[in-house]
């Protein structure tokens, strides 16, 4: 090595090796940045949604009469699942944990005349809402 790379190294390397921080700053930062990993870590975790049932099924009315709302439906061990919901005008009920599946509908107004019938699957939270058409 030459002399001018030799002073060259001597006075660039002390600019190299200064520390940029404090060790309590690094440790602080080491602190955040696990934090941040054990939030994800925590959100990754959580289980999925592969339950045999759901939350709640509400149904609001907005009619101008109560009206009723009745389900017909089997769970997987093939019993089964009957529930009614009697609604009042500008109303809401709520069905819980109700099993998945393929349910009948049937919305009958307050003079036993049939307001709509149907099929529908049932697979996540809803809310339905039964208003004029």
């Amino acid at each position: 090595m030459n002399l001018k790379t030799l002073l060259a190294m001597l006075l660039v390397l002390p600019i190299l090796t200064f520390a940029q921080s404090d060790l309590q700053n690094v440790i602080k930062g080491g602190e955040l940045l696990l934090g941040g990993l054990s939030i994800f870590k925590v959100a990754k975790s959580e289980p999925k949604n592969d339950s045999k049932t759901i939350k709640s099924l509400c149904v609001k009315n907005k009619l101008a009469e109560k009206i009723t709302f009745s389900i017909v439906g089997k769970n997987q061990e093939g019993d089964e699942v009957k529930k009614e919901l009697v609604i009042p005008k500008d109303g809401k009920e709520c069905l819980l944990e109700l099993p998945k599946g393929i349910y009948t509908y049937e919305i009958v107004l307050a003079n036993k005349e049939i307001y709509k019938k149907g099929e529908y699957k049932f697979d996540d939270e809803i809310i339905i809402t039964v208003k004029e058409e």
